[in-house]
């Protein structure tokens, strides 16, 4: 059975479902709305958070640093929209403290390798390799070297591409998150059954779902699929300024996705049929040939 040590936790074949509520940039470089997210998603049962963290100036084109764009803090250019995005050492400094004063586990999506060594001061439970860099084998390498179990995720991936990323990785330290990387994703492109394929492929690696739809039941039916970890993008508001936030999941919703989840996994029991104490009175009742 596929399973993996992350942290302090199992997560795979067998075990509860992991749950990662993807703050990302949903916080809009605040960390008063970071920690907001952060208390939320614990309280909710949440097993973990993820941010994303990137250094501009490596992970922006310069032919787009200049480009304006109309943001919440007026008319400015890519280059320092990102950088108003990005939260602070001293933020993640803090975050790093909240989160384990709240028993809640956070990592990030490093986007170039000097975030990778910054994040990694942290000790987190495991890197992620967002689905826009699973063809940066360099940065796949640098998050290697730590020792991390590492998460890809694998929207806008051909199959040659998935490949070719574990085995840079290799299978031991490995998770895989079946996505579609539409922001938010239709139904009919969510393409669930990959899961089994992935499963089927890698009987020795935890499969998982990242999504990015409008709703909460493809999650749950990706549970019945055999994920093993689930990812959705958690906010305060889907109406909050963002590129992410429409396909984000607010916190009451949130809460009624891991009720669902949590009740689906009672649900499946163990596949031995069997008479239950409460079958007792009505098979009295209604049988007539015993």
């Amino acid at each position: 059975m596929a399973k993996i040590n992350a942290g302090n936790t199992i997560i795979g074949d067998g075990e509860r479902v992991y749950i990662i509520a993807e703050i990302g940039i949903n916080h809009n470089g605040s960390l008063q709305h970071a920690k907001e997210l952060i208390k939320n998603a614990a309280a909710i049962g949440c097993d973990a958070v993820k941010f994303q963290k990137r250094t501009p100036e490596l992970c922006v084109p310069k032919d787009q640093w200049n480009l304006e764009r109309e943001t919440p803090w007026g008319r400015i250019t890519y280059i320092e929209y990102r950088h108003k995005v990005e939260l602070s050492g001293e933020d993640y400094k803090k975050i790093d403290r909240y989160c384990r004063e709240l028993g809640i586990s956070w990592f990030a999506s490093c986007w170039d390798e000097p975030s990778v060594d910054f994040i990694n001061q942290f000790d987190p439970p495991m890197f992620k390799a967002a689905s826009a860099s699973l063809t940066d084998h360099k940065l796949l390498k640098k998050k290697l070297t730590t020792g991390k179990p590492i998460i890809i995720s694998t929207g806008m991936s051909t199959m040659e591409e998935i490949t070719a990323a574990v085995n840079i990785i290799g299978k031991k330290k490995l998770l895989i998150a079946h996505s579609t990387s539409t922001y938010p994703c239709p139904v009919n492109e969510l393409n669930l059954r990959m899961i089994t394929t992935l499963k089927n492929l890698y009987p020795e690696v935890p499969i998982g779902y990242s999504g990015h739809e409008v709703g909460l039941a493809p999650t749950v039916a990706a549970v019945t699929l055999g994920a093993t970890f689930i990812e959705r993008h958690i906010t305060l508001d889907r109406a909050m300024w963002g590129t992410d936030q429409a396909a984000s999941v607010e916190i009451a919703g949130f809460r009624h996705l891991i009720e669902y989840i949590r009740d689906t996994e009672k649900a499946f029991g163990d596949g031995l049929k069997k008479v239950y104490e409460s079958e007792l009175g009505p098979r009295k009742k209604l049988r007539r040939f015993i």
